[in-house]
């Protein structure tokens, strides 16, 4: 571990772009590990959540635009996609803003969770904020752990966190299936 905080130290720079990019497309361990390396004194620990708060919500922004803009051609040209989307989007108009907190966290969800949400019709001052105030909390979460609960969170790595991970996709998943049935 004190070789990467080195290496981390002598390329700080360009490890907040790092951390930026990373968030901008998924959520993952590097938020936490930024915390950790932020508390052993290699990295600003302000630097660090502003650059996983940039990257969360503006990743999320770009998805929610892409599916805004492009979306509906995609759809047009698959009947069955676009027949589930319109359960879907009923999902979303009841739970959209609960859903809109919670995908950040399971492990696969982020890379594509925004992606539904701009083929709705939700505003999109409405998703701004949502997506703003979700992404503020995952980043407080995140990079607060990593900076107090570092070396835990090292341990539980090496543990086996990827089986957190996967309960929090079940947990996700088993919420959108009740959702969906309520609809």
């Amino acid at each position: 571990m004190e070789a990467i905080l080195t290496l981390i130290s002598q390329y700080g720079t360009l490890v907040y772009l790092l951390l930026f990019g990373y968030c901008a497309l998924k959520s993952g361990a590097l938020p936490l590990f930024g915390g950790y390396a932020a508390q052993a004194g290699v990295l600003d620990v302000a630097l660090v959540a502003l650059a996983t708060f940039a990257g969360g919500y503006l990743g999320d922004e770009m998805r929610f635009a892409v599916a805004r803009r492009f979306g509906g051609g995609f759809l047009a040209s698959r009947p069955r996609l676009s027949a589930l989307m319109v359960k879907a989007e009923a999902m979303l108009d009841a739970y959209g803003w609960i859903y809109i907190y919670i995908y950040r966290y399971p492990k696969g969800m982020r890379t594509i969770g925004a992606l539904p949400v701009g083929l709705t019709q939700m505003k999109w001052s409405v998703f701004t904020l949502l997506n703003a105030s979700s992404a503020l909390l995952w980043t407080g979460l995140l990079v607060g752990a990593g900076y107090y609960f570092g070396a835990v969170i090292e341990r539980a790595v090496v543990e086996g966190w990827g089986a957190l991970s996967i309960l929090l996709l079940l947990v996700f998943l088993g919420l959108s299936v009740v959702g969906w049935r309520r609809l």
